[in-house]
Protein backbone atom coordinates (compact mmCIF):
# COMPACT_ATOMS: atom_id res chain seq x y z
CA UNK A 1 0.00 0.00 0.00
CA UNK A 2 1.64 3.16 -0.80
CA UNK A 3 -0.16 6.50 -0.79
CA UNK A 4 1.93 10.13 -1.16
CA UNK A 5 -1.20 11.48 1.18
CA UNK A 6 -1.48 14.19 -1.74
CA UNK A 7 -2.71 17.09 -1.23
CA UNK A 8 -4.75 19.65 -3.16
CA UNK A 9 -2.42 22.47 -4.09
CA UNK A 10 0.23 20.20 -4.43
CA UNK A 11 2.27 21.05 -7.91
CA UNK A 12 2.96 17.19 -9.46
CA UNK A 13 5.33 16.48 -11.56
CA UNK A 14 4.89 16.09 -15.81
CA UNK A 15 5.56 13.41 -18.01
CA UNK A 16 8.16 15.45 -19.91
CA UNK A 17 10.10 16.15 -16.99
CA UNK A 18 9.57 13.59 -13.87
CA UNK A 19 13.47 12.97 -12.67
CA UNK A 20 14.10 17.24 -12.92
CA UNK A 21 10.80 17.81 -11.16
CA UNK A 22 10.49 20.75 -9.09
CA UNK A 23 14.49 20.75 -8.95
CA UNK A 24 14.85 24.28 -7.48
CA UNK A 25 16.41 25.90 -4.29
CA UNK A 26 13.39 24.34 -2.10
CA UNK A 27 13.84 20.63 -3.38
CA UNK A 28 14.40 18.47 -0.03
CA UNK A 29 17.58 16.43 -0.31
CA UNK A 30 17.07 12.97 0.18
CA UNK A 31 19.36 10.42 1.55
CA UNK A 32 19.11 6.41 3.10
CA UNK A 33 17.36 6.45 6.63
CA UNK A 34 19.71 4.01 8.96
CA UNK A 35 17.90 1.86 11.11
CA UNK A 36 18.36 3.95 14.48
CA UNK A 37 15.45 5.94 12.84
CA UNK A 38 13.37 3.72 12.20
CA UNK A 39 11.08 4.64 15.23
CA UNK A 40 10.88 8.51 13.85
CA UNK A 41 10.35 6.83 10.22
CA UNK A 42 7.93 4.69 11.35
CA UNK A 43 5.58 7.96 13.18
CA UNK A 44 5.88 10.09 9.96
CA UNK A 45 4.04 7.36 8.05
CA UNK A 46 1.57 6.97 11.03
CA UNK A 47 0.81 10.16 10.53
CA UNK A 48 0.80 10.17 6.38
CA UNK A 49 -1.85 7.21 7.05
CA UNK A 50 -4.04 8.67 9.25
CA UNK A 51 -6.02 9.03 6.75
CA UNK A 52 -5.84 6.80 4.13
CA UNK A 53 -9.04 5.37 2.77
CA UNK A 54 -7.60 1.64 2.87
CA UNK A 55 -6.01 1.50 6.05
CA UNK A 56 -8.55 2.99 7.99
CA UNK A 57 -11.09 0.91 6.17
CA UNK A 58 -8.69 -2.03 8.44
CA UNK A 59 -8.51 0.09 10.99
CA UNK A 60 -11.51 2.39 11.79
CA UNK A 61 -10.67 2.80 15.20
CA UNK A 62 -8.24 5.48 16.30
CA UNK A 63 -6.90 4.04 18.88
CA UNK A 64 -6.46 0.27 17.34
CA UNK A 65 -5.17 2.18 14.56
CA UNK A 66 -2.22 3.93 16.40
CA UNK A 67 -1.34 1.01 17.94
CA UNK A 68 -1.77 -1.63 14.78
CA UNK A 69 -0.13 0.51 12.04
CA UNK A 70 3.34 0.96 13.39
CA UNK A 71 3.55 -2.77 13.26
CA UNK A 72 2.07 -3.41 10.52
CA UNK A 73 4.64 -0.58 8.74
CA UNK A 74 7.72 -2.54 10.07
CA UNK A 75 6.33 -5.73 8.88
CA UNK A 76 5.04 -4.60 5.45
CA UNK A 77 8.54 -2.16 4.50
CA UNK A 78 10.83 -2.61 7.36
CA UNK A 79 13.12 -4.82 5.28
CA UNK A 80 14.41 -1.46 3.82
CA UNK A 81 15.94 -0.65 6.42
CA UNK A 82 18.34 -4.06 6.43
CA UNK A 83 19.08 -2.88 2.93
CA UNK A 84 19.38 1.12 3.26
CA UNK A 85 16.49 1.48 1.21
CA UNK A 86 14.71 3.36 3.35
CA UNK A 87 14.72 6.58 1.99
CA UNK A 88 13.49 10.46 3.49
CA UNK A 89 13.70 13.99 4.07
CA UNK A 90 16.97 15.39 5.95
CA UNK A 91 13.79 16.21 8.65
CA UNK A 92 11.81 12.91 7.90
CA UNK A 93 8.90 14.49 7.11
CA UNK A 94 8.63 12.34 4.46
CA UNK A 95 9.40 8.45 4.20
CA UNK A 96 9.73 5.80 1.08
CA UNK A 97 10.61 2.40 2.14
CA UNK A 98 11.72 0.75 -0.95
CA UNK A 99 12.07 -3.35 -0.85
CA UNK A 100 14.68 -3.95 -3.60
CA UNK A 101 14.31 -7.24 -6.24
CA UNK A 102 14.12 -10.29 -4.12
CA UNK A 103 13.21 -8.81 -0.68
CA UNK A 104 9.48 -9.23 0.41
CA UNK A 105 7.53 -7.77 3.07
CA UNK A 106 7.59 -10.34 6.22
CA UNK A 107 3.46 -11.77 4.94
CA UNK A 108 3.28 -14.47 7.68
CA UNK A 109 3.87 -12.06 10.76
CA UNK A 110 2.06 -9.72 9.11
CA UNK A 111 -0.58 -12.54 8.65
CA UNK A 112 -0.51 -13.40 12.12
CA UNK A 113 -0.42 -10.13 13.68
CA UNK A 114 -3.95 -9.14 11.63
CA UNK A 115 -5.69 -12.56 13.12
CA UNK A 116 -4.84 -11.54 16.55
CA UNK A 117 -5.57 -7.94 16.35
CA UNK A 118 -8.17 -7.67 14.02
CA UNK A 119 -12.25 -8.62 14.57
CA UNK A 120 -12.67 -12.23 13.46
CA UNK A 121 -15.51 -10.73 11.39
CA UNK A 122 -13.18 -8.45 9.46
CA UNK A 123 -10.42 -10.79 9.20
CA UNK A 124 -11.81 -12.77 5.82
CA UNK A 125 -12.69 -9.21 3.82
CA UNK A 126 -9.36 -8.24 5.13
CA UNK A 127 -7.34 -11.67 3.88
CA UNK A 128 -9.39 -11.65 0.69
CA UNK A 129 -7.80 -7.72 0.07
CA UNK A 130 -4.30 -9.10 0.49
CA UNK A 131 -4.79 -11.70 -2.09
CA UNK A 132 -5.64 -9.97 -4.14
CA UNK A 133 -2.75 -7.84 -3.61
CA UNK A 134 -0.38 -11.04 -3.87
CA UNK A 135 -1.86 -12.48 -7.04
CA UNK A 136 -1.07 -8.90 -8.70
CA UNK A 137 2.20 -8.47 -7.67
CA UNK A 138 4.85 -8.98 -10.34
CA UNK A 139 6.55 -12.36 -10.72
CA UNK A 140 9.68 -10.81 -12.19
CA UNK A 141 12.47 -8.94 -10.31
CA UNK A 142 11.07 -5.28 -9.18
CA UNK A 143 11.73 -2.37 -7.34
CA UNK A 144 8.34 -2.46 -4.89
CA UNK A 145 7.22 0.17 -2.95
CA UNK A 146 4.67 -1.11 -0.44
CA UNK A 147 4.82 2.58 2.07
CA UNK A 148 5.60 6.32 1.03
CA UNK A 149 3.78 8.98 3.14
CA UNK A 150 4.74 12.76 3.34
CA UNK A 151 3.89 14.08 7.30
CA UNK A 152 0.40 16.49 6.87
CA UNK A 153 2.36 19.71 8.14
CA UNK A 154 4.75 19.00 4.66
CA UNK A 155 1.99 17.93 1.66
CA UNK A 156 1.71 19.86 -1.06
CA UNK A 157 5.23 20.77 -0.88
CA UNK A 158 6.62 18.56 -3.65
CA UNK A 159 8.63 16.34 -0.82
CA UNK A 160 6.91 13.24 -2.36
CA UNK A 161 7.75 13.82 -6.28
CA UNK A 162 11.09 14.18 -4.53
CA UNK A 163 11.28 11.10 -2.84
CA UNK A 164 9.87 9.20 -6.07
CA UNK A 165 11.75 10.85 -8.30
CA UNK A 166 15.18 9.66 -6.37
CA UNK A 167 14.41 6.40 -6.38
CA UNK A 168 13.04 6.44 -9.84
CA UNK A 169 16.65 7.26 -10.73
CA UNK A 170 17.82 4.24 -9.39
CA UNK A 171 15.08 1.73 -11.19
CA UNK A 172 15.90 3.63 -14.43
CA UNK A 173 20.05 3.02 -13.93
CA UNK A 174 19.49 -0.62 -12.99
CA UNK A 175 16.89 -0.90 -15.97
CA UNK A 176 14.18 -2.78 -13.54
CA UNK A 177 10.54 -1.36 -13.19
CA UNK A 178 8.56 -0.22 -10.27
CA UNK A 179 5.77 -1.38 -8.61
CA UNK A 180 3.46 -0.48 -6.52
CA UNK A 181 -0.38 0.01 -4.85
CA UNK A 182 -2.26 2.99 -4.79
CA UNK A 183 -4.83 3.53 -1.95
CA UNK A 184 -6.26 6.67 -3.31
CA UNK A 185 -7.47 8.59 -6.80
CA UNK A 186 -5.32 11.50 -6.02
CA UNK A 187 -2.28 8.80 -5.22
CA UNK A 188 -3.27 7.19 -8.60
CA UNK A 189 -3.68 10.01 -10.84
CA UNK A 190 0.18 11.80 -9.39
CA UNK A 191 1.69 7.94 -9.99
CA UNK A 192 0.73 7.85 -13.44
CA UNK A 193 1.87 11.25 -14.49
CA UNK A 194 5.49 9.25 -13.18
CA UNK A 195 4.72 6.63 -15.44
CA UNK A 196 3.14 3.99 -13.60
CA UNK A 197 0.55 2.23 -15.18
CA UNK A 198 -2.60 0.58 -13.24
CA UNK A 199 -2.52 -3.35 -13.79
CA UNK A 200 -6.21 -3.11 -12.62
CA UNK A 201 -8.36 -2.72 -9.51
CA UNK A 202 -7.89 -4.18 -6.10
CA UNK A 203 -11.36 -4.55 -4.15
CA UNK A 204 -14.09 -6.54 -1.87
CA UNK A 205 -17.39 -5.93 -0.75
CA UNK A 206 -17.47 -2.52 1.20
CA UNK A 207 -14.06 -1.50 0.38
CA UNK A 208 -12.21 1.45 -0.96
CA UNK A 209 -10.63 0.56 -4.29
CA UNK A 210 -6.49 0.01 -4.65
CA UNK A 211 -4.53 0.06 -7.96
CA UNK A 212 -1.67 -1.89 -8.74
CA UNK A 213 0.49 -0.01 -10.49
CA UNK A 214 3.90 -0.98 -12.74
CA UNK A 215 6.27 1.54 -14.12
CA UNK A 216 8.39 0.15 -16.80
CA UNK A 217 12.25 1.57 -16.90
CA UNK A 218 12.69 4.72 -18.57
Amino acid sequence: MSDLCYREGAKPATRKGILSAEADVNTPSIHSIPGTDQDRAVATLTLAFNTDPIVRWVSPDQGQYESLFPRIARLFGGRAFDHSTAYGTDDLAAVALWLPPGIDPDSDAMGALLEKELPEPDQERVFELLGQMDAYHPHEPVWYLPLTGVAPARQGLGYGSALLSHALQQCDQQRLPAYLEATSERSRDLYQRFDFEPLGVISVPGSPSMWPMLRKPR
